[in-house]
Order: C-alpha cells, then structure tokens, then sequence
C-alpha cells in the first residue's frame, strides 16, 4: 500500500453495513425508530421532572441530566449514520470525524461520571439518612453537576487534540458507522504512542475510578440495607436504588461487551453491532428503566401527558 501522508486533509469512509445491501432499509427503519424512542422518552423524563414539583429532589435533578446526554450522546452518531444509510454516502470530512470523536467521548463519559454521582447520592439516602438533606444540598448537586461536565469536556479534548498531531495514509476507511477513535488511530502512518497512554489515561481517570466508586457505594448501600430488620423496611430501600442500579449494569454491560468484542475477535462485524448497541440501545432503554421501576416518575409522567394529550385534543378544530 502507499504511505502517502495527508494531514488534515481529505476525508474519511464510514463503511458501515455496507456488506449487505439489502438489509440497509430495515437497519435504517430500526435506527430511526430507536432515535425517535430515544429522543421522545428522554425528553418526557426532563420535562416531567422539570413540571412536578415532587421530583426536585437531588435524585431527579442528576436523572434529568443524565438523560439529556443520552439524548446527546446519541445524536453524536445515529443522524450520520442515518443519512448514510439513506442517501449510501459513506463520507466524513476530517474535521466532522474529529467533532463526532470529540462530542462521543464528552457525552460517554458525562454519562459515567453522573452515574457515579447518582450512586454517591443513593449511597447518601440509605447508608447517611439524616446528613442526606444538609449534605445534598442544591449548591453541591450543582457543583457535581457541572464538576462531571467540566472533566468529560477534559478528558475528550485530550483524546481529540491528540489526534491533530497524526498522519494518516491513503486507506482512510473506517469499518464502522461513526468515527471511532481507535478504529482512526489504526489509520495513522504516524506513532500513534503518545495517543494510547492518553486514551488509557483517560479511560482510568474517567472509567475504571468512577466504576470502583460505584462499586464501593453499592457495597456500603447492600450492607445497609442487610442490617435493616424488617423486610418491608429493606424492601423500600432497595427500591430507591433499583432503577439506578438497573441503568449502571446496562451502561457497563454494554460497554464491556463493545471491548470484549473488540479485544477477542478480529471480526469488524461483531465489534460494529456491538456498538452500535452501545451507543442506541442503552439511551433508549434507561427512560423506560426509570419510569418501569419508580412510582414517583409513573405519576409525574401520567400528569404529564394528562395536561398534554387534554391540550392537543382542545386544539383540534
């Protein structure tokens, strides 16, 4: 092959499903259909916390943000592959590649961190009772908040402006439906060092320490909740924290099955529908999640769509 550099310039190939043809029509309807869900689902969980004056509660607030980076996060990557499904045009510029890395990277990591955050807020209620209000008070859920956007923002910048110092040779395709940051770096003719000790920098700061915090908060809350005597009494204190706990394994569940599928097989196509899971499946799932398994987000979103649905009926000529 030729190792012609090129920096900056060109574009990439996003080849996708490209090897069957045939199924692009349903891949295209069932993406449409899993954004769609996504966007709607997530939207009502915001709205519906935002109008029900029972949900400002630190829980809700952090809930409300996570599924406004669901929402985002899968905006970074479904409309592209979408129009590329639809119009067959695989190409994306170099600097569109390095947004979709940069906006990916900060919205799966904003997911992480506000994970970790709820679980130290759930660990809060159960395992410190009565130091949860003077502790999760507003200014500090605030400051969390906006600490998880701030380091997510970070830590993706440091992955992305890495990349601005690569090379990359004339095979600029890419076996996947979005820019995936070490599916590019497999492209670079240049050392691609320096990127992978900030990548694994990155993944332990913003990944494997957030995780070991959860796992520690769960601990602490399991054995809480074991202490208490009644089974009523542990029965509602594992409900504060199903839903939550029900999101966190499908979050690493599907983020551990895109690695293993990667580091395990050399087969592109297990790896491409793995991520694609990732990064569809899971923000779609989590409203539903939320809203299945807590009573207080069934009521918020029953008077929700009982003012919408009243209003758009009065509407109709």
């Amino acid at each position: 092959m030729e190792r012609k550099n090129q920096t900056g310039l060109g574009n990439f190939l996003l080849l996708g499903f490209t090897e069957e043809p045939d199924l692009q029509p349903l891949l295209f309807g069932l993406c449409l259909s899993a954004y769609l869900v996504t966007g709607i689902g997530n939207l009502l969980v915001i709205l519906a916390i935002i109008s029900d004056s029972h949900l400002h509660m630190p829980m809700y607030f952090f809930l409300s943000n996570l599924s406004f980076a669901d929402i985002c996060f899968t905006s970074t990557t479904v409309p592209k592959m979408l129009l590329n499904l639809q119009m067959q045009r695989k190409v994306i510029t170099y600097e569109a590649c390095l947004s979709q890395i940069f906006f990916f990277i900060a919205f799966g990591c904003l997911d992480n961190l506000l994970l970790t955050v709820m679980s130290y807020d759930r660990f809060m209620a159960i395992c410190h009772p009565l130091y949860y209000t003077i502790i999760m008070n507003p200014r500090l859920c605030a400051l969390m908040v906006l600490g998880s956007w701030c380091i997510s923002v970070i830590g993706s910048l440091l992955e992305t402006l890495t990349v601005l110092r690569l090379s990359f040779c004339t095979n600029m395709e890419i076996p996947h439906v979005y820019c995936d940051l070490p599916e590019v770096l497999k492209l670079s003719c240049s050392d691609t060092l320096i990127n992978n000790i900030v990548v694994y920098f990155v993944t332990i700061i913003l990944a494997v320490f957030p995780l070991s915090g959860i796992l520690f908060s769960y601990s602490q809350i399991f054995s809480s909740i074991l202490r208490i005597s009644s089974a009523k009494g542990r029965y509602k204190a594992f409900s504060t924290c199903g839903s939550h706990l029900s999101v966190v394994s499908l979050f690493y569940g599907t983020g551990l099955g895109v690695y293993l599928s990667s580091a395990a097989t050399s087969s592109s196509r297990t790896s491409l529908v793995a991520s694609v899971m990732y990064t569809v499946l899971t923000p779609m799932l989590n409203p539903f999640i939320y809203s299945l398994r807590n009573q207080d987000m069934k009521g918020a979103l029953g008077r929700l769509l009982s003012r919408v649905v009243p209003l758009s009926v009065g509407t109709i000529p």
